[in-house]
């Protein structure tokens, strides 16, 4: 039951220390826009996008001003578009994302998600094709995001998959070079990814998921942070754990509000809410800066494993306790471009990749916005996704990986986007040849806990 005392308190966190709706995010099923013609099935997806989402923006803000919680974005997820598009005799997936951008600018939202497909036990001719068109997808489109499942600890790791996305994720870069890659950052490769996730660039409409339904993503690193400090510099383990859980509960309280007075105005289903806490560049914004409160000199430092997992686990025990409806990714985001305190660390050299890698075994994701050199082959980049790929099939959770290999840049340079996908530094990457492994193709097979029936 949502207490509106704990609102009326959460609303002082909003000046002062960034909390925010970090997205509301309208899933649409687009099954029934099915036909043999692609021109048709363009036609079909912009009028049923633009018939659902019409009012998604203008409802949303009212909300906000409303309540006076930002909400900063709004975006919409679709099906998988690999099984939209396969059924056309004249397949066309870069006509449909462009399609699915011009819906997006119509009515508003700041990004669709959907450009995807589940391929970790194999690809169809559809998937094939859509991931063969996911650079150019990506490069003649502002809004459209990306995503393709790889692996699960039920089917283990396609790694063919793994070697071909490595090559699109260097070509999708490549050709946005002149945006400092974005055509890769709008792209995101999993293990066990979640059909109801509100968060870019890994949302779609999963298939068990409704006709529609609204799912929100909450933050508040900063909210989180500034409890902490709040803290004795000798309160031990369990107060500290006790008192992210108590600031996690208000955080959800707030989005599952927000999101069912948004789903009565739309009068659709109100979907999950995602309590991740995703960090911006803003000052202050920062899960890396959380880490700092904790007691950590900087994040990167021994010790940051151990207070992301407490960190993590602590906001999913405070966030279930504020609503019955938790889904999607919900945890800890560190995703480098995005986290000032990240930024600082990587570039700084506090924070190395290994470490990310090391973390992303108890975060709620994965490798995020990381920049790398260029010239990185892509046996090197199918050898990073194959390792994360990996700690999330064995450990049952949701990982993933979104790396932009800057083309012509090196260490030492930067990538840098603005507004929410912030500004990265060019980290190194081990020079050791992952060729004759990667390049071995197949599966590899699930683990005996898949035999869990």
């Amino acid at each position: 039951m949502i207490d509106t005392n704990n609102i009326i308190e959460t609303i002082n966190m909003i000046r002062l220390y960034n909390l925010d709706i970090r997205t509301v995010t309208l899933a649409l099923s687009l099954r029934d826009c099915i036909a043999e013609d692609v021109d048709t099935v363009c036609e079909n997806i912009y009028n049923k996008i633009t018939k659902y989402a019409k009012n998604l923006v203008e409802y949303a803000d009212e909300l906000a001003d409303e309540y006076s919680i930002p909400i900063i974005n709004k975006r919409i997820a679709v099906t998988p578009i690999s099984f939209i598009g396969e059924s056309c005799k004249n397949p066309d997936y870069v006509k449909i994302a462009q399609t699915l951008d011009k819906a997006a600018k119509e009515v508003g939202v700041n990004f669709i998600g959907g450009f995807s497909a589940l391929v970790e036990k194999g690809c169809t001719k559809g998937d094939k094709l859509l991931i063969e068109s996911i650079p150019e997808a990506m490069a003649t489109t502002e809004r459209v995001c990306s995503s393709i499942n790889l692996a699960s600890s039920k089917s283990g790791i396609n790694m063919d998959a793994v070697l071909k996305m490595s090559e699109i994720i260097k070509k999708a870069a490549e050709i946005t070079a002149d945006r400092d890659g974005i055509g890769a950052a709008k792209l995101v490769v999993f293990c066990n990814v979640p059909g109801d996730n509100p968060f870019m660039a890994g949302a779609f409409c999963g298939m068990g998921e409704p006709e529609c339904a609204l799912n929100v993503g909450v933050s508040g690193p900063g909210v989180v942070r500034a409890a902490v400090e709040a803290l004795p510099k000798d309160a031990d383990m369990s107060e500290l754990a006790n008192k992210i859980k108590e600031v996690a509960f208000k955080i959800t309280s707030t989005g599952e509000l927000i999101g069912r007075k948004l789903a009565q105005k739309l009068d659709i289903p109100f979907g999950v809410i995602d309590l991740s806490l995703a960090p911006t560049p803003a000052a202050g914004d920062s899960v890396a800066g959380i880490f700092q409160a904790m007691g950590l000199e900087h994040a990167g430092a021994h010790g940051t494993t151990a207070a992301l997992a407490m960190l993590n686990d602590a906001v999913k025990k405070g966030g279930i306790m504020a609503s019955s409806h938790v889904g999607g990714l919900s945890g800890a985001f560190i995703p480098v471009s995005e986290d000032a305190g990240m930024i600082e660390a990587a570039t700084i050299g506090c924070l190395t990749f290994d470490k990310l890698e090391a973390m992303t075994s108890v975060c709620s994701v994965g490798l995020d916005m990381i920049a790398i050199p260029g010239n990185t082959p892509a046996d090197t980049i199918a050898g990073i996704i194959a390792d994360e790929m990996a700690i999330g099939m064995i450990n049952k959770k949701t990982t993933a990986v979104r790396i932009i290999p800057a083309h012509g840049k090196d260490v030492g340079d930067k990538i840098s986007y603005g507004g929410l996908l912030g500004e990265a530094p060019i980290m190194p990457v081990n020079k050791l040849s992952s060729t004759t492994f990667v390049q071995r193709g197949g599966r590899i097979p699930a683990p005996i806990h898949s035999l869990n029936n």
